[in-house]
Order: C-alpha cells, then structure tokens, then sequence
C-alpha cells in the first residue's frame, strides 16, 4: 500500500512533466519493419552511423557499436556482415569525402577517438561480396584525457573533416581536426554546466552542433560553430520543463532541400523520439513511438539513432531511421539490445 508521501510524489511527477504525459496517448505510433540480430550476451548496443554507397545505394552499410565489445557492419536488411573486435567503442559516426569514408567512434575503455579510413571504392566492393568488418586497430587514435563518450563528425565551412567527442560525467567537448593525415586536439569547450553529455549530431550545412545533456538534467542543444571553429551562441532547444522525458539521448537529422529539415530526438524516459525545426528557433513539431508489429517488437529505451534521407531501395523507398533498441523485447531467448530499421516514410507522414 502507498504512504501520503508516495501518492503526492507521484503526483508531483506527473505534473511536473504535464506536457509529455497528458499527450502520451495521443503520440502517433510507427513500426520497424526490418531489425539486427541481438548483441552478444555480454555485449550492449549503443549507436548507430550509415555509409551510403553511392556506386550502389542498395548495397551501403550500417555500422552499429556494442559498447562492450566492438562494432557491427551490417546490410540494410540487417544481416551481419562482420563484427570488428576493436574494444569498448561506446558512439560512432562517418563523414565521406573525395572519394574516402572516414569513421569515428569513441572507445571508453581507453578515453580516446578514433578513425579508420576506407577508400569508397574498397567498402563497394566488399559490400557487394556480403563480408566486411572494420579493421580491429584504427588507422588513427587520439588521447582525449578525459572520459570519452559521445562522438558526431562533420565537415567544417572550410572543408576540414572535425569530430567533436563529449565527456561522461562532466561538461566538456573537444573539437578533433584531421589534417595532414594526423587527427590533432584543436580546442576544448563546455556545454554549459552540464554534468554528463553523450549524444550529439552535427549539422554541417547550418554549422550548427546539438548535444543531449543527460543524468542530472535533461536538456538539449545547439551552438554555432564559428568560422575560426570556435562554439557560440547556446541555444537551448527543450528540456524536461517541455517535451523531454528523463534522457534525451540520440540525435540525427532529417535533411530536407535548401538546409531545412528536422532534428529528431530520442526521449529516452518514456520511449519516444521528439521531432523539431531543423533550423533555430527549433520549433517542435511532433513525436512518435515506434510501436511493435508483424515484423518487430517495440523500441524502449533507446540511445543512439541516424537518418538517410535518400532513396536505398524498394523497400526504404524514401530513406531509412536506424534506432538502438534498448530492450528488444521479441527476443524469445534472454533478450539483448539490437538496432532497428525504420521506413523514413512513416515519419515524413507526420511532418507538416
């Protein structure tokens, strides 16, 4: 039975996050139609991040990282095609450039960032072939001295391949620059006071950065990336006073013609994923759950997410999402995380 105490705790709460709950029954629902096999027992699925093979768009790759263990390539119907054994690689992200992919993830193990580097023309044709893994030993590797964890790539306005890297259990955010085939710390900034931040994305047309703040509070946003890379002008998108619950966890971006477009968000706290404006002011616009179906469970408590809005094939016709399913429920054995894969039509259904 409920103390007093209890039931005006309760009622404090749901109250507090009136916004979220008493819209909770009205939140659209989406379904996956295509999922990864689960991680390893001992393993835990975290992020996310898609290579398009431009030679061959039916044929691209989407990595995912277990955070304990390594990282997954997977095809877009989610059949492995290699698992690369290269540690505790918590967040991971790709930018192509002239003709290379470069990848980038965090690995938690050892607080560093890392980057291996592929001809485009190489993943193609293993792709092709059904067989790939990243190699176990990254091409490049940086000390972030500090407690590694979220990662996003990007491409500045001058054409320079950066990746920013967030701190567990503190405010910070290193800016990494790749030139002359060294991956060199260029500066450190803060996200405000916050006290743990992960998840982030990169918007390299609107030189914008968004970051999750999580643990303590919960918050989200952007700052502008100046031409002399320098961050300014925070912005804060939403918080656990609006559309937040718990933790916003993954970002990923919904890119639309002349730099508009979306942000999508994961609100971890109640399994949702929050859309907004793409460009400030940020408006939000709506959210989804993604429900279970004749295909796959439902999607809890998700971390990481990445979009391509593109055409891959028949069966994505307008472009994928790809979520870390943080329960994985239809496991009929003892059930591990996995990623699912979304038709991007589902959600573009419920934009303005």
């Amino acid at each position: 039975m409920r103390t007093r105490s209890q039931f005006v705790l309760i009622l404090f709460l749901l109250i507090f996050n009136s916004n979220s709950y008493l819209n909770a029954s009205n939140i659209n629902t989406i379904h996956a139609i295509k999922e990864t096999p689960q991680v390893k027992m001992d393993g835990n699925a975290d992020d996310p991040a898609i290579w398009i093979n431009t030679a061959d768009i039916k044929n691209s790759i989407v990595f995912g990282t277990d955070k304990y263990n390594g990282i997954y390539s997977y095809d877009l119907d989610g059949n492995i095609l290699g698992f690369s054994k290269s540690g505790s690689m918590n967040n991971i992200d790709l930018r192509s450039i002239d003709n290379k992919t470069y990848v980038f993830a965090t690995d938690t193990s050892n607080n560093t960032i890392n980057l291996w580097v592929y001809k485009d023309i190489d993943l193609d044709i293993a792709s092709k072939e059904g067989k790939f893994s990243l190699r176990e030993k990254p091409d490049f590797s940086g000390d972030t001295n500090f407690l590694a964890y979220g990662a996003c790539a990007g491409i500045s306005q001058a054409n320079e391949l950066i990746v920013f890297v967030t701190e567990a259990k503190g405010s910070g955010v290193q800016l990494w620059i790749f030139n002359d085939r060294k991956l060199n710390l260029l500066r450190t900034f803060n996200n405000s006071d916050a006290y743990e931040s992960e998840g982030c994305v990169f918007d390299d047309e609107n030189n914008l950065l968004f970051i999750s703040e999580e643990n303590k509070k919960g918050v989200l946003r952007s700052y502008e990336l100046t031409t002399t890379l320098t961050l300014d002008d925070e912005f804060i998108i939403d918080d656990r006073n609006g559309y937040i619950v718990g933790d916003p966890e993954g970002l990923a971006i919904l890119k639309q013609q002349n730099n508009k477009g979306y942000l999508i968000a994961s609100s971890q706290g109640n399994s949702t994923f929050n859309i907004y404006e793409r460009n400030r002011p940020h408006k939000y616009i709506n959210s989804f759950k993604i429900g279970g179906s004749k295909y796959t469970d439902q999607v809890s408590d998700t971390d990481g997410i990445e979009i391509v809005n593109l055409y891959l094939n028949a069966v994505f016709p307008d472009g994928m999402m790809v979520v870390q399913d943080g329960k994985n429920t239809g496991e009929k054995t003892i059930p591990k995380e996995n990623f699912k894969f979304i038709s991007l039509t589902d959600i573009k259904n419920l934009l303005p």
